[in-house]
């Protein structure tokens, strides 16, 4: 065998990789919103959410797209983990279309479909309305060119006539449990080595199909690759939060039991298999002659893919009626992380770890704003309740001194948190930016780098009003008189709705949100602003308080109208308005 036939043989390999990628890509950007819809409509039971993981799984050719869309859904609450559980199951079903695509290519030659589909898709990609069709065409064209040298490729390498590869194999005793069990440990390992179960399927079926290796040996092989694949899940989701952990191990344990079960059936499941396919399992070369053994061999990588579908639809059918039981399991595996979620700054749904596709990116960015803001609402009460203490203690020696001091503390506290979720999140959504997005999620992007920096702006306006409170508190200064404090509360008090309008947004549907009750409240602001802007100077020149009381108190007066702006811009941001200033 030279060194060009196996740098050939990589080539082809890595080539396939790439067009199931790049298909995948183009996939979730022509249709990934609606699968997310479709992912949150049709769960409603075990049975259509199996069949829904079955059809977005056949849909993009990914079933770890499908694995972090359902992850994403169960961060959100759209989705139950068993619900996910059901939709992961579906997507075991889904992903073999891959291998049957695979077997097609190995056994026919389709490689001059490849160039049509080159010509179409560089016009398409060059016309910006339809350059996702393009970019899926240009994918099908590496992925089928791929196939088509993978199959001269090892047609030219005559490994069935190799007799130290068919030494090696024959080392093995195709009777031995061992022996199974060998090459179920070795499909494994080399799929969690290139990361890639299409690319072991391609080298078994290449192997099978050329009669050095046996059948038996060969669906071993397959079932490693099962298990393989979700090891890498695991391990990328191991920094992931809970539910993602929990869903990687819903995953791992629906492969291993399979593989556990059809152990006990091996041979006769298989000999059913190869029945169904037509193809021979006694038959040798010194039986039927060279050329008929090898037509033979041509069916094994139709015997591979029906053998991967027959497998996981039975163990789907097997599992579905104990998904209940599976939840419970691995809640009980994985134990939620005991963090004070309030105090400790912690992301709960952008996690590095967890392998994951641009365009599904999103939603999980929107969970994590959606938490900043919330979070905001939160600081903000804080220093209503700081202001109530400032008013309820004469002097700082007063016993509800260490009250105030602590909750000061903790509104610093969560002002430096505000600063680190706008870094991390705004990181997050650049490293999603450079890769290859739609239109509509480059715009979402742009979007969302707006609220969480107007939502830091919120940070800063409630922690300037805090540092205001305590500096007057621990001043010299006068306290404010009673209407002054009747007056802050107030309009504290619209501020707070207009907060809670913001999450109210934030929280649901924007079609279903009111934008004119926020620009209504942030009216009122201005005009209350206003109002006891003029009237802060007659009472100062009526001596009822001091300069300087009068200055702290218009400070957080203004402090609270700056803050309403800032929701404003976020509930413009987040609906999509001023389009040209996001």
């Amino acid at each position: 065998m030279s060194i060009w036939v196996i740098f050939t043989l990589l080539g082809s390999l890595a080539l396939l990789m790439y067009g199931m990628k790049s298909m995948s890509e183009a996939l979730q950007k022509m249709a990934g919103p609606q699968l997310r819809h479709v992912l949150g409509a049709m769960t409603t039971n075990r049975f259509t959410g199996m069949l829904t993981g079955m059809l977005v799984t056949a849909s993009v050719q990914s079933s770890t797209a499908t694995t972090v869309m359902t992850v994403s859904f169960v961060n959100a609450g759209l989705l139950t983990l068993a619900q996910a559980i059901s939709v992961i199951m579906g997507a075991n079903i889904g992903t073999t279309l891959t291998a049957w695509i695979m077997s097609a290519g190995m056994s026919f030659n389709i490689g001059d479909l490849a160039y049509p589909a080159f010509l179409v898709g560089i016009i398409l990609i060059y016309q910006k309305k339809h350059r996702y069709i393009g970019d899926f065409l240009f994918g099908l064209a590496f992925l089928i060119f791929a196939l088509a040298t993978l199959r001269v490729t090892g047609q030219n390498m005559h490994l069935g006539e190799n007799q130290a590869v068919l030494d090696f194999f024959a080392s093995f005793d195709p009777n031995s449990f061992l022996t199974t069990l060998i090459f179920l440990f070795l499909g494994g390992v080399l799929t969690f080595c290139v990361q890639s179960s299409a690319a072991v399927m391609a080298i078994t079926m290449i192997l099978c199909s050329s009669g050095a290796l046996p059948i038996y040996q060969g669906i071993a092989l397959v079932m490693g690759e099962n298990i393989g694949t979700t090891v890498t899940s695991n391990l990328a989701a191991m920094s992931a939060n809970t539910q993602a952990r929990r869903a990687a191990l819903a995953h791992m344990f629906f492969n291993v039991f399979g593989v556990i079960w059809i152990l006990f059936v091996f041979r006769p499941f298989i000999d059913m298999v190869c029945g169904w396919v037509g193809y021979d399992v006694n038959m040798t070369v010194e039986m039927a002659g060279a050329h008929a053994f090898m037509m033979n061999a041509a069916k094994l990588s139709f015997v591979l893919a029906a053998f991967h579908t027959s497998f996981n639809v039975v163990n789907t059918f097997i599992l579905i009626w104990f998904i209940p039981q599976i939840e419970k399991f691995v809640c009980w595996v994985i134990k939620p992380k005991k963090v004070d979620e309030e105090e400790d700054f912690r992301l709960h749904f952008i996690t590095a770890g967890f392998m994951k596709t641009p365009e599904l990116s999103v939603l999980e960015a929107q969970k994590e704003i959606q938490q900043f803001s919330n979070r905001m609402q939160r600081m903000f009460g804080m220093v209503r309740e700081l202001l109530t203490l400032s008013s309820s203690s004469s002097n700082k020696k007063d016993s509800k001194a260490g009250e105030f001091n602590k909750l000061y503390t903790r509104i610093e506290k969560y002002e430096g948190i505000s600063d680190n979720m706008e870094l991390e999140i705004a990181n997050y959504l650049n490293n999603v930016s450079d890769a290859h997005l739609s239109d509509d999620t480059k715009a979402k992007i742009r979007a969302m780098l707006r609220e969480v920096s107007e939502l830091e702006s919120i940070g800063d306006a409630c922690f300037n009003m805090a540092r205001t409170i305590s500096r007057k508190y621990n001043g010299k200064q006068d306290h404010f008189v009673d209407k002054q404090y009747d007056h802050l509360h107030q309009m504290m008090e619209l501020t707070d709705q207009s907060l809670s309008q913001m999450n109210r947004l934030m929280g649901g549907r924007k079609e279903s949100f009111d934008v004119n009750r926020t620009f209504n409240i942030e009216n009122e602001i201005n005009n209350y602003r206003n109002q006891l802007k003029s009237q802060n100077i007659n009472d100062v020149n009526n001596r009822e308080y001091t300069y300087a009381v009068g200055t702290i108190y218009m400070d957080l007066i203004n402090e609270c109208e700056k803050l309403g702006d800032y929701v404003v811009n976020v509930v413009e941001a987040r609906m999509g308005l001023r389009q040209k200033d996001i």
